[in-house]
């Protein structure tokens, strides 16, 4: 491989790596915090993408399309947990898993009777498009505010988590929940806010996906398993470990993809090489959490219950 086709390859990683952020990064606190099991996150993601592409074809203003999105997802997140997930706060994680399942389906068919089950496809903006050089190799514009975008949200959380009261209260509450709510805090409020503020997140990525991939049913789901994933190596609760965690696997991801075809076929048939990589490389990312977990049960940056 060619200095030039690994970096833009790490390049892509580091964006693969950034989406994957938005999406941990609310649903590490709602499992640290609310200790809650949410698999509809995904569908979060699939809903913000929809709304992203419906918006900007009636506005033609990617801006514009990032502003109302916001408050869309905002009011969409908390409408669910207010209305299908408060009363499972207290249930077991079994009932929690079935419940947020049925959202998986509920929000899948809703998706497919408003926009129907093709692809609905979100162009580029006009003025993201072309490629920028980067050390004399060119790049996509977009792809890079993706990564820049992904980057500035990051310092976002760090600066909510770690500069601000409802940060403090945010670590409390990753830390001894029922501490929290003895001291007087309304810890139902703070879960609605951190759902809604996962939503939101979601929706992000979801925008930020949109005009590079199709945006279809069931988009939420593959995007969800690599978004646990990252929760589990970064360390339940941890935006520090959902970040780092999600950069790691973004390119062993996409440079396992790479990399991997090309060295079996030093060994292989290029057609079993081609085969055969690509699915060795999609057992990457879990090998790395096995052995992550084999060392480090708690993740690689747990929450510290000081």
């Amino acid at each position: 491989m060619s200095p030039a086709l690994f970096i833009i390859q790490s390049l892509n990683g580091l964006q693969l790596g950034v989406l994957l952020f938005l999406m941990a990064a609310g649903l590490t606190l709602v499992f640290g915090i609310m200790n809650f099991v949410n698999l509809a996150h995904g569908s979060m993601y699939m809903m913000g993408a929809f709304f992203a592409a419906s918006i900007y074809s009636y506005t033609d203003s990617f801006v514009l399309t990032a502003v109302l999105l916001a408050p869309a997802m905002l009011a969409l997140g908390l409408a669910v947990e207010w209305v299908a997930l408060k009363k499972l706060y207290q249930r077991d994680h079994l009932d929690q898993v079935l419940a947020t399942f049925g959202l998986i389906l509920f929000f899948n068919e809703l998706a497919r009777i408003i926009w129907g089950p093709s692809p609905f496809y979100m162009e580029v903006p006009e003025f993201l498009t072309g490629s920028i050089d980067l050390f004399g190799i060119r790049y996509p514009v977009y792809r890079f505010v993706i990564i820049s975008a992904g980057l500035l949200v990051a310092a976002g959380c760090y600066l909510l988590i770690h500069r601000t009261r409802i940060g403090m209260l945010i670590r409390a509450g990753a830390t001894n929940r029922n501490m929290v709510g003895v001291l007087g805090v309304n810890i139902v409020l703070l879960n609605s806010l951190l759902f809604g503020l996962g939503a939101v997140l979601a929706g992000l990525a979801g925008l930020l996906a949109g005009p590079i991939m199709s945006v279809q049913v069931g988009m939420g789901e593959p995007i969800l398993i690599l978004t646990m994933v990252v929760i589990v190596i970064g360390g339940i609760g941890s935006i520090r470990g959902a970040f780092y965690a999600a950069l790691i696997v973004g390119l062993v991801d996409t440079l396992g993809r790479t990399l991997l075809p090309t060295l079996l076929r030093s060994f292989l048939e290029r057609s079993s090489a081609d085969i055969a990589g690509p699915a060795l490389a999609s057992m990457m990312i879990y090998l790395l959490m096995a052995f992550v977990l084999a060392i480090k049960p708690q993740g690689l940056f747990p929450i510290k219950n000081t």
